[in-house]
């Protein structure tokens, strides 16, 4: 059985232009880091040039879809029928996309196949990561 799942969207990046462009973006989850989603954006999207990658909870996911949630570095709110925005901030500044909601709700349909959301403790090998924060202590 896989233990990741990525599945590519379709982002459009909120822009001082009328119109939106969109960028490719992917969703990615794996079950070794069960509380985590990451979003990446590849370089040729990025003011770096270099892929940037976001990584943050997959209940923050889940809760912007329906309201506002998130109050830090990054935010999700619904926006519209079936749109929702992420916003990642950063000191370099912020950056504002809108997704299609459906795409999101079927990645974190795979992701709870995967693992069940309230089951992802059961994910975690806590005496290997016991064992390596204190394979240095001695």
């Amino acid at each position: 059985m896989s233990t990741v799942i990525e599945q590519p969207v379709e982002a459009r990046l909120v822009a001082a232009a009328p119109r939106m462009p969109s960028i490719p973006a992917t969703l990615r989850y794996d079950r070794r880091d069960p509380f985590a989603v990451r979003m990446t954006f590849p370089a040729p999207a990025t003011l770096e040039g270099v892929d940037v990658c976001w990584t943050f909870s997959r209940e923050l996911l889940t809760a912007g879809l329906e309201d506002p949630a998130g109050q830090g570095d990054v935010r999700v709110r619904p926006y519209g029928y079936d749109r929702t925005v992420l916003e990642f901030h950063a000191p370099e500044g912020t950056a504002i996309v809108h997704v299609r909601s459906g795409e999101i709700r079927r990645f974190l349909k795979a992701a709870d196949e995967l693992v069940p959301a309230g089951l992802e403790h059961l994910q975690l090998d806590l005496d290997h990561g016991l064992a390596e924060l204190m394979r240095d202590a001695c």
